[in-house]
């Protein structure tokens, strides 16, 4: 007994089962992430040490090129890139896209750490390694522009009071502070007036090593009462840097406004943000790997009017950039073109059944199996984009196919007299292995995609999954729910006044093609 047969004498089975397919694609439509495009991203690590006050030509020499032939023995490595700068070497290495990133960045770690005995002894701190995340371009950008505020204000205003409010965004990985510009206290030293009173600067070094530090002081404890000793140690304003004391000897004190000045100002004053020529600090959001971009935004416009509600009067923000921008674009596109596919499906199906009853049927049977490869992109790993879109679109014609085979078959018994019944089965029966092979042949035309290599092949792997999963399905749902749906809503056994008038160019239609083919038997040389 078939699974058709099967589905008829049970067709409260085949219903459920349609159902199942709807129930565990919605589950996986709802844990699918949207971006733009499939995740083609090659592995990717990046090597960062500093070096303060060494110019690009020794940083190469002496941090960049060691570290370089350490890591160039790492199999499975596509290209190595370096940059190296003014106190800073930058070291891209990108592997091929079947390496694991986790066991090259162990085996990035190791070379580094065999390497760093060669490299200068008084660096800022040993190379950094870190796995670059394909995802970690920004998705939005806020920009924060004042009047009346410094960057260094702006900066302060944006990290203790907008960072918490959008980090907490479910999907958001972080939130970047681009243009920002911390507080520093910057010592303007005059050498004539340090070598007038016979100092040096490790003599103002040692200064603030000894004045500016922060101990613990312990407690004092007495009989009923127990206090904590606190000393400020730390000099924090310009007149506390100003009053320090470098020297003291035969009764002169020398501070350090004797021989320089003590000026706030930024860390970093090398770099600046600006839009339409005005200095800014921007906000940054970077989605999680696989978040839903759209969900992100979503909550992102949620907060960001309560945010402007409470933004200061002087502070004006706006929202620069927003990437989801396209992919909503896209996704709207893709609903017009799937739904004007179905209309011309039904419109078709219409024309030639010229029965509205079979011809509104396809609106069950597609759904079910477009919604189920949600599932099938959920178990793969994949995420709503133009490519898995485009393969909905292009499904949509091609899972109705089985249904209409199937339903022109038991349509045909019907019209020679059979019941409901025993025409849903005998047509049903007699296409099954039609309609299996019809299947598998579109799945096969597919599949091999899957094995295509290098990014040609990751960028089309999800589109050619989709769409044989997408056949499989309407295979599965042509001969379970279809027969069912054809005895339930089997539509009037006679025929409109459209029939009529129309069947006539039907049946010339049909006698005209029975012509040419015997036309075309008689040479059958010329097929040969």
């Amino acid at each position: 007994m078939s699974i058709a047969d099967t589905s008829l004498r049970r067709p409260v089975l085949a219903t459920v089962m349609s159902i199942l397919i709807i129930f565990f694609g919605v589950i996986g439509y709802s844990f699918l992430g949207v971006r733009e495009y499939p995740a083609i991203d090659p592995p990717t690590i990046n090597i960062r040490t500093a070096y303060t006050g060494a110019n690009a030509d020794v940083v190469e020499s002496q941090i960049t090129e060691p570290l370089e032939k350490a890591v160039n023995s790492v199999p499975g490595i596509r290209t190595v890139s370096s940059q190296s700068a003014l106190g800073n070497s930058s070291i891209t290495v990108e592997f091929d896209l079947g390496a694991d990133l986790e066991q090259a960045a162990n085996d990035i770690r190791d070379k580094v750490s065999q390497a760093q005995r060669n490299l200068p002894q008084d660096i800022d701190a040993p190379p950094v390694v870190s796995k670059a995340d394909a995802n970690s371009d920004p998705i939005m950008f806020i920009p924060l522009q004042s009047n009346t505020r410094s960057v260094m204000e702006l900066s302060d205003y944006a990290e203790n009071n907008l960072v918490e409010k959008l980090q907490t965004i479910n999907g958001v990985s972080e939130v970047r502070i681009f243009g920002d510009k911390r507080p520093a206290m910057r010592l303007w030293i005059n050498p004539t007036k340090l070598s007038a009173y016979k100092l040096t600067m490790q003599d103002v070094q040692a200064a603030l090593d000894r004045q500016n530090v922060e101990l613990p002081s312990g407690k004092i404890r007495g009989d009923v009462t127990e206090l904590t000793v606190k000393a400020s140690g730390r000099l924090t304003t310009e007149d506390d840097f100003n009053n320090m004391i470098i020297s003291q000897s035969n009764g002169a004190t020398i501070r350090f406004s004797d021989v320089g000045e003590a000026v706030l100002g930024p860390e970093n004053d090398e770099f600046s943000a600006r839009r339409n020529n005005v200095t800014n600090v921007s906000l940054a959001l970077i989605p999680q790997p696989g978040a839903n971009l759209i969900e992100i935004t979503d909550e992102f416009y949620r907060r960001y009017e309560q945010i402007k509600k409470e933004l200061p009067p002087d502070i004006v923000s706006e929202v620069a950039l927003d990437k989801s921008r396209f992919v909503r674009q896209a996704i709207t596109e893709v609903t017009e073109t799937v739904g004007i596919a179905v209309g011309l499906v039904v419109l078709i199906i219409f024309l030639f059944f010229r029965d509205w009853i079979i011809a509104l049927r396809p609106l069950i049977d597609i759904p079910v199996s477009l919604i189920g490869t949600f599932f099938i992109m959920y178990l793969f790993g994949f995420s709503i984009n133009v490519l898995t879109l485009l393969a909905v679109v292009l499904a949509t014609g091609l899972v109705v196919d089985d249904g209409i085979v199937v339903t022109e078959n038991i349509y045909k018994k019907r019209e020679a007299g059979m019941d409901k019944w025993t025409a849903a089965r005998e047509g049903t029966r007699e296409i099954f292995f039609a309609v299996i092979s019809t299947s598998v042949t579109l799945a096969a035309v597919f599949i091999p995609v899957i094995f295509l290599s290098g990014f040609t092949g990751r960028l089309f792997r999800e589109f050619g999954i989709v769409v044989a999963g997408a056949v499989l399905i309407s295979a599965f749902v042509s001969l379970t729910l279809t027969p069912v749906l054809n005895v339930k809503l089997g539509g009037n056994k006679g025929h409109s006044r459209f029939y009529h008038a129309t069947e006539p160019f039907f049946k010339g239609m049909e006698t005209g093609y029975g012509r040419l083919l015997k036309g075309f038997l008689r040479y059958r040389w010329v097929a040969c």
